[in-house]
């Protein structure tokens, strides 16, 4: 009884070797087919640009952010009440730059987050 499961034991583990075998050609095969796909869809694609064609610094140097203090666009009235506003009658932005730039202080008041109230 022992030699008879020894050879079903054997025959199990070929089997087993045999089919971890195909599924290993079968995943190389796969990896080689999306690798050639890969390849031809780099093909199609447009060149990439040269390095005289890439963008470059303007000669004054880089762009520094700039701050500056902001206050609120009103929007426009109508002249009278049957007149609509026309879009390039509004402003493009929300907020305009303030004639002060002196940056606010904070003022201590009832409304205050400090604690104070």
């Amino acid at each position: 009884m022992n030699a008879t499961y020894v050879e079903v034991a054997m025959a199990n583990s070929f089997l087993s070797a045999f089919g971890a075998f195909i599924g290993g050609l079968f995943i190389a095969g796969f990896l080689i087919l999306a690798v050639r796909v890969g390849m031809r869809v780099l093909q199609r694609e447009s060149r990439r640009p040269r390095p005289d064609e890439q963008p470059h610094l303007p000669k004054t140097g880089a762009v520094h952010e700039i701050r500056e203090m902001r206050e609120p666009d009103v929007v426009p009235l109508a002249r009278n009440e049957s007149e609509r506003l026309m879009p390039y009658e509004l402003h493009p932005a929300p907020t305009k730059r303030s004639d002060d730039q002196r940056p606010r202080l904070w003022t201590h008041g009832p409304r205050g987050s400090l604690g104070h109230t």
